[in-house]
């Protein structure tokens, strides 16, 4: 059994709706069980600019699946919530994206990368992760998420 945590985001359709929807399923599939669910945030698009505003969250779960069965999964909830791959960081229904699989250090390019190679750049991954897991250790770094976030904020102001 591993511990996952996961990022989702969605701007296109009912944000919201879109990120419980993703939740449901995640929980619906019996390998897997949702642990505990951030509050989601409003935050701007980062890459591509010229789209709506996101919402995004994090969760954490236990689940039974291999890390690319895991990838598996999360890309047939992203095909069954309609989401179309257009520009690269582009909008979206719905993305879910596998941030920390246990102490698992992965680097498949470009299937899997574990954990996720721009979680510890982006408010918007780490804020919601800091909320359910703020002593979580980031594998490669050796610092917490709550660490993790407070360097990010430094280097913004």
């Amino acid at each position: 059994m591993a511990f996952v945590y996961l990022g989702i985001g969605s701007n296109l359709g009912d944000r919201k709706a879109n990120l419980q929807e993703a939740v449901k399923m995640l929980n619906a599939y019996e390998s897997i069980s949702v642990a505990e669910v951030s509050s989601f945030y409003e935050t701007e698009p980062v890459g591509y600019e010229k789209q709506g505003m996101f919402l995004n969250g994090a969760l954490s779960c236990k689940a039974t699946l291999d890390p690319y069965e895991f990838l598996k999964f999360t890309q047939e909830i992203e095909n069954n919530l309609k989401r179309v791959k257009t520009i690269r960081w582009g909008p979206r229904t719905i993305d879910v994206d596998i941030l920390l699989y246990g102490n698992l250090e992965l680097t498949d390019i470009p299937r899997l990368i574990i954990p996720h190679p721009r979680m510890t750049e982006r408010e918007f991954v780490l804020l919601p992760l800091a909320e359910i897991a703020p002593e979580v250790i980031h594998p490669p770094t050796g610092k917490s998420i709550k660490q993790l976030l407070k360097e990010l904020k430094t280097k913004e102001t």
